[in-house]
């Protein structure tokens, strides 16, 4: 109890507000800030990235709505609700500086997700649990946002594309690279324009760094090293 009411702290510490510049947003300003975008956190694959997201925050509260969704539309059913409940947590990314912000806002994350599965089925499973602490393992990430790098290293995400029948392909992304808008040159008239929308407008690509075969979603973390 004593760590989820630090939690709800907007200061840590007076060191870490001047190394780091780290303050928290208060719940009551989270949510009201999310309302404005209500239809998008209410939607099981939209994706939401928190570029300095701290403990989770934000995070947590957009993890929330979307299982209230996943809940009210497939709670009946303990086999649909996984898959579902999976793609909303695979949906959510986070990027943070300090590791110890890191680590608090995957496990806060997981406990939240456990608590509410706990309450609906009366106990998760070793291997699903597994498979939820993986997806926020790759999902929230140590690193500067402004740089997009962490160290050396250049920050890289997954996109998990759930594809049906529990089918997901996985792509991995520099996320440098998702910041910029690739543009495709314009076809002749006598061309196709697949690439393009209806409204003449150019499309843009984006390439993976590295792509994973097609797996059941429960076997994402099996495939991690294909």
């Amino acid at each position: 109890m004593k760590q989820k009411d630090s939690d709800e702290r907007q200061v840590v510490s007076r060191q870490r507000v001047a190394d780091h510049g780290e303050v928290y947003t208060a719940k009551r300003e989270v949510n009201a800030m999310l309302d404005l975008v209500k239809e998008e956190t209410e939607r099981i694959d939209s994706r939401f990235l928190e570029p300095a997201c701290g403990t989770g925050n934000f995070l947590i509260e957009i993890q929330r709505r979307k299982l209230d969704v996943v809940e009210r539309l497939y709670g009946a059913s303990r086999h649909d609700y996984d898959e579902r409940a999976a793609q909303a947590v695979s949906s959510i990314y986070g990027v943070e500086l300090l590791p110890d912000n890191v680590l608090r806002c995957r496990e806060r994350l997981l406990d939240d997700f456990k608590d509410r599965y706990v309450r609906l089925f009366g106990a998760i499973g070793d291997d699903y649990e597994g498979l939820i602490g993986f997806l926020l393992s790759k999902n929230i990430v140590e690193g500067d946002a402004l740089s997009m790098k962490c160290g050396e290293k250049n920050i890289e995400f997954c996109e998990w594309a759930f594809i049906g029948h529990g089918i997901v392909k996985r792509r991995d992304f520099e996320f440098a690279d998702l910041l910029k808008n690739v543009e495709y040159d314009r076809p002749k008239p006598d061309e196709e324009g697949l690439l393009f929308a209806d409204t003449g407008e150019p499309t843009f690509e984006h390439k993976p760094i590295r792509e994973f075969p097609p797996c059941n979603y429960l076997n994402l973390k099996d495939h991690e090293e294909l």
